[in-house]
């Protein structure tokens, strides 16, 4: 089932307000998040358009499960943060994703919770390609 509304499901303009698509995994489609006070920000978002993980059968949720670790993995990797924080909130964008926000003791909100969009850090097309690549390399 796909939503018309939602940016998950339609990709083009409505996702790229706020993402650009890394990949494709096998129950998920990875994002690298615009928006980067956090090095390494991305969104693991499943392909079916569900709003809640209950929604999933325990097969889909548990491969839905592996798709965030390997991206939690591929972050560890490319960018050696100290923690990363893991995000599942969808109040008004009913698509079950996950916000997987690296998180560095000597930079922006070590210590708290991240803010969901607090616009301020954007990258040039070079910067986030060059992300992405490294994303990618352990993908």
């Amino acid at each position: 089932m796909t939503d018309q509304n939602c940016a998950y499901c339609m990709e083009g303009d409505l996702v790229a307000a706020f993402g650009i698509k890394i990949c494709e995994l096998p129950s998920s489609k990875v994002y690298l998040f615009k928006e980067q006070s956090h090095r390494g920000r991305v969104i693991v978002a499943h392909k079916k358009h569900v709003s809640e993980i209950t929604e999933l059968t325990a097969e889909e949720r548990a491969a839905y499960i592996e798709d965030i670790n390997h991206v939690a993995e591929a972050v560890h990797q490319a960018f050696h943060p100290q923690k990363v924080n893991y995000g599942a909130y969808g109040d008004t964008g009913h698509h079950l994703h996950f916000h997987l926000v690296p998180k560095y003791t000597d930079e922006y909100e070590w210590g708290g919770v991240f803010a969901m969009n607090p616009q301020q850090k954007f990258l040039s097309d070079e910067e986030y390609t060059a992300l992405i690549e490294e994303i990618k390399k352990y993908l």
